[in-house]
């Protein structure tokens, strides 16, 4: 795979408060939920800017993969699991620290109202969603603070969704989950003000990915596929990965707050063409 020069962007170093920072080939991510989807194209891309990349997810196989592509580290750890978070923490500190967190692990349970949905789901989606971003968050600030003491800036950007912003019928359990995780992202920001470390909210909306609707819907493929049928052009995962690593190589002063990231096609959670995008005549 071919990188792209490890340069920063034209004049930022001539920007006023603007940090000089060293090229990509110095600076680590690390990604969480990386074995597929968003999180495995948002380390594909971060390669392919010259970035070095630490890969985590469950999924061991997975990862080798992604890594013998890319050129990626990886470690196998769950996000749910303070053993494990424990232990990526003590990675990244082997690693010198790390000036990108990507908190992208987390997924859909189920589909049902609030009355009829199962608690375990609930639990489950909170767990990851919500603790286990909390949990890495904690863990990898002061490697995030390291690097940023030397390089001028850190980054903690989160992949949360339009579901934590707007609720919608039978998803309240991931509207529950994301919704925290939104707040956890603005308290998160509030805190880290007067230091030199950047929060950033990346919230996609309909994403067709390999596997996100067919967890939710637990392998019943028909209903997965319903819903992107005939949906011109929804995101994929190398569209939210764009967002991710554009928000990170801005100049060091610029914070993306929030970047909202839907398909055209989809207004707004409730608001979804199905069919040919055209013109009024």
């Amino acid at each position: 795979m071919a990188a792209r020069p490890d340069t920063e962007r034209p004049g930022t170093a001539e920007r006023p408060g603007t940090a000089e920072r060293p090229g990509t080939a110095e600076r680590l991510a690390v990604v969480t939920g990386a074995s597929s989807g968003i999180g495995a194209a948002t380390v594909r891309l971060f390669r392919e800017h010259g970035w070095q990349v630490l890969a985590v997810a469950r999924r061991q196989e997975k990862l080798e993969a992604l890594a013998a592509e890319t050129g990626a580290s990886f470690l196998v750890a769950d996000v749910t699991d303070a053993g494990a978070v424990a232990a990526l923490a003590a990675r990244v500190d082997e690693l010198g620290g790390a000036d990108v967190l990507v908190n992208n692990a987390g997924g859909a349970l189920g589909s049902a109202s609030v009355e009829e949905s199962d608690v375990d789901d609930w639990r489950a989606m909170f767990e990851v969603n919500v603790i286990g971003t909390k949990r890495v968050t904690a863990a990898l600030l002061p490697q995030l603070r390291r690097r940023a003491a030397t390089h001028g800036v850190a980054d903690v950007v989160t992949v949360t969704s339009t579901a934590g912003h707007v609720a919608y019928e039978n998803g309240g359990g991931y509207n529950a989950a994301k919704f925290a995780e939104h707040a956890l992202v603005g308290a998160l920001r509030l805190e880290l003000n007067g230091e030199p470390l950047r929060v950033v909210e990346i919230a996609p909306g309909l994403v067709k990915t390999d596997e996100f609707a067919l967890t939710r819907f637990r392998g019943d493929r028909a209903k997965a596929d319903a819903v992107y049928a005939d949906v011109p052009e929804p995101l994929v995962a190398d569209d939210v990965a764009e967002a991710i690593v554009h928000a990170v190589e801005l100049p060091a002063h610029v914070n993306l707050d929030l970047v909202t990231v839907r398909p055209v096609a989809q207004s707004a959670q409730h608001k979804l063409a199905r069919g040919p995008l055209t013109p009024r005549s």
